[in-house]
């Protein structure tokens, strides 16, 4: 057969996980070499902007300990002192001082020499009033009289970039301003040197530190704020650079205008001020240029080699697969699509899902008939081991639990977690092995134990210790109380059903005693007195079978009690007592069943003839009551079913409606619900919930034009998506096909898009 594999899609995955499987190391590689490239290339960019930055801090430090130096000359100089430079004549001494001062230093624009509270301030131009310094000077960030305080009261060294306008100059330029108080370092200084620096002197500076790169270089003093910066192609905001004032020294990478940045920050020891100057890292890649080139032609060359081997490599695995898809074809109506092994493995799910939602339910029902009927050995070695059963322990009893709050919404949750623990626990200390089966009853649930004994004496203290156990277990779940019921212990599986009626009766004669604790139905036989005709106990597990419609076991207690009469040659009068006793435990039973009327069925001389006659009289009037009950469970279940269709038919729109919620609705388990709700309508529950939601937006579709996400939600279905899906997979078309062609309205259009 010959395949056209590049329309098969799982022919691609497989060619292109070939591909991937060699390509992926390789791009690895590639990588690493490409950044370990540019990692190296980054590191010495930084290491040498990082020196660059340092050099420039030695030499600014070095200009300002100059100008310090300076002020320190000039408060010893006598040319300028106080008295002298107010002497008309020689004050021009005092001027061409200061020149000589601004001169020995470059960066250095005007020097301003100020004594306190003097109404002049004297400078390399010039001596000028203060008036006449304000309107020949003016400073942008200055008011008229804080430059003049500054001056009187600056004790410490400060600096403050500004904007000037100079009367001789119509530009404004930006200028630092360094106020130094003469003597320097004294706590009571009397006059101030300020020097008037232009910024573009520290602009030149750091104006060639980034290169030809792209990025920003500032100079921040000891409390960040910028005094000069150069940029090329890059900006910051006024919170990134504030984030920039603050750094360390070292180097950093920061996220700036949503682009990361490598960040060199360098301090300095003498004045507190920072250099710091930021790149944006993407540069660092486009400057491997060589390397990218080679990496570029390898990876080329390498794909197109691994191309044609994983293509071959693909054939040879695809072919088995492709064989496989067509004979699974052969045995299924559905045609293969899509992605073969998705075709193969949907095709198992579904059978697999199927089997997995049903076998709680199985395994429940076979566990209920042990129960009711104890015939273990006609299921088969193969359904135990299916559902992992295992009874080849020497002894096994069963026992019923029940809880009154248990049917009440806000215990659900708890009840589906304690009846999914407790399908199975095994007690490795007490060598037992305990089986969960669900009731009917929403608020009971039945155990069956296997234990293995050594010594059978010592079979009642095991049981207690078991029983303990699980009660523990249980409130560990469940914080109620639980009402037990115990069974007798019994050697074989087959009496199962014996020990279930006893722990039935048990149960039932719990009800009426204190909350909480447990009856064991062996303790209610050994406490009998030995004088009464049939024991109490005999007549509750006889009443209780009859209850149940156990046939089987009201049979063996009859047989029993009439058998055992005739063994021990009791007297006429005393057989007599003892089979009115078990007559009016039938009758009682009978009573309490509503099944009234029950002797007119009985032939006449009920309880004369032969022993073996009486005995059939007995059996046949129990088979009675018995099929009797069946009959009314039957009927009753029947009722059960109708109620609970009709519930669902009115609340299946109800996205919250499941199995849970209806069982307690309706008090019964969800296991004996689902099995009750398949027999009544051919179909599981959530198949007819299916349905019926499918029928209302088929319906819906035709006669509206709503919405196609409205009508899916109004019906219950909060998944749109999956609900299309299985639309189409049920009906052939999607929900804006079917509209399309069965829709009476000529404005209809299809509605697909949700």
């Amino acid at each position: 057969m010959n395949y056209n594999y590049f329309k098969s899609k799982l022919f691609l995955k497989f060619t292109g996980s070939y591909l991937l499987i060699l390509l992926i190391p390789l791009i690895f590689v590639i990588v690493f070499i490409y950044r370990n490239a540019t990692d190296n290339l980054q590191k010495e960019i930084e290491n040498a902007h990082f020196n660059q930055l340092t050099q420039i801090k030695t030499v600014v430090d070095g200009r300002m300990n100059d100008l310090r130096d300076m002020a320190s000359r000039m408060s010893y100089d006598d040319r300028l002192a106080h008295y002298r430079i107010l002497d008309p004549y020689e004050s021009r001494d005092a001027i061409a001082a200061l020149d000589s001062y601004k001169s020995s230093n470059s960066i250095v624009e005007d020097i301003f020499l100020y004594y306190h509270h003097d109404p002049n301030i004297y400078s390399n131009h010039g001596m000028y009033s203060l008036d006449v310094f304000r309107s020949s000077y003016q400073f942008g960030s200055w008011k008229n009289d804080e430059l003049v305080t500054a001056l009187n009261t600056s004790k410490f060294p400060s600096i403050r970039l500004t904007n000037m306008l100079n009367q001789n100059s119509p530009l404004e330029q930006s200028v630092l301003t360094y106020i130094l108080p003469i003597i320097p370092n004294t706590s009571d200084p009397y006059a101030s040197v300020m020097y008037l620096i232009k910024e573009k002197e520290l602009a030149y500076l750091i104006d060639s530190v980034l290169g030809n790169y792209r990025g920003l270089t500032y100079i921040f003093d000891n409390h960040g704020r910028v005094l000069s910066y150069s940029g090329h192609g890059d900006t910051a905001s006024q919170q990134d650079i504030q984030r920039l004032s603050e750094l360390p020294p070292g180097i950093h990478n920061l996220s700036i205008n949503n682009e990361d940045h490598s960040v060199i920050s360098v301090t300095s020891d003498v004045n507190g001020w920072s250099y710091v100057t930021l790149m944006a890292s993407n540069q660092f890649f486009s400057s491997v240029l060589n390397v990218r080139s080679f990496i570029i032609i390898l990876f080329i060359v390498i794909a197109i080699v691994g191309t044609a081997i994983a293509l071959l490599f693909a054939r040879m695995q695809y072919l088995p697969i492709a064989e496989l898809v067509r004979f699974t074809n052969k045995k299924t109506d559905t045609p293969a699509s899509g992605n073969e092994l998705e075709y193969i493995r949907t095709t198992l799910q579904q059978y697999s899902s199927k089997v997995d939602l049903q076998e709680p339910y199985a395994r429940n029902h076979v566990l209920s008939m042990l129960l009711k009927h104890g015939n273990a050995q006609l299921m088969t070695p193969e359904i135990f081991e299916t559902f992992h059963l295992h009874f080849d322990q020497s002894h096994h009893f069963v026992m019923v639990m029940g809880w009154d709050e248990l049917e009440q919404q806000q215990h659900l949750q708890s009840r589906h977690e304690a009846y999914r623990k407790l399908a199975h626990i095994e007690f490795t200390s007490l060598t037992a092995q305990v089986y969960g089966v669900e009731l009917p009853q929403l608020d009971q649930l039945a155990l069956i134990v296997s234990m293995q004994l050594a010594d059978d004496e010592a079979h009642t203290t095991q049981i207690v210790h078991i029983v303990d156990a699980i009660r523990d277990y249980t409130l560990g779940m469940i914080d109620i109380h639980p009402m037990i019921g115990v069974g007798k212990c019994y050697e074989s599986p087959q009496q199962l059903n014996l020990s279930f009626i006893e722990a039935c009766s048990a149960f039932e004669l719990r009800k009426s005693t204190e909350h909480g604790t447990t009856v064991y139905f062996e303790k209610l036989s050994s406490a009998h007195d030995q004088t009464v005709l049939l024991p109490n106990s005999e007549q509750l597990k006889f009443a209780q079978s009859l209850k149940q419609g156990n046939y089987e076991v009201a049979e063996q207690i009859i047989h029993t009690t009439i058998q055992d009469l005739e063994d021990k040659q009791r007297s006429t009068l005393l057989m007599r007592c003892v089979l009115f006793d078990l007559l009016n435990t039938m009758l009682k039973a009978a009573a309490d069943l509503h099944i009234d009327n029950m002797m007119q069925h009985a032939p006449p001389h009920f309880m004369n003839g032969p022993v073996n006659l009486i005995e059939q009289n007995f059996c046949r009037l129990a088979a009675q009551i018995c099929t009797q009950v069946e009959q009314t469970h039957k009927k009753e279940e029947h009722s059960l079913m109708d109620h609970i269709v009709a519930f669902i038919d009115q609340h299946y729109i109800d996205h919250a409606l499941s199995l849970d919620s209806v069982s307690v609705e309706f008090t019964i388990s969800p296991s004996h619900l689902s099995r009750s709700f398949k027999d009544k309508v051919g179909i599981n529950f959530v198949q007819y919930i299916w349905q019926k939601r499918l029928d209302k937006v088929k319906e819906q579709l035709v006669i509206t034009s709503d919405p196609l996400k409205d009508i899916i939600q109004r019906v219950g279905y909060l998944d749109t998506p999956n609900f299309i899906r299985k639309f189409k997979k049920e009906t052939g078309y999607t929900p804006g096909q079917y509209r399309q062609m069965n829709s009476t309205h000529q404005s209809n259009k299809p509605n697909d898009t949700v």
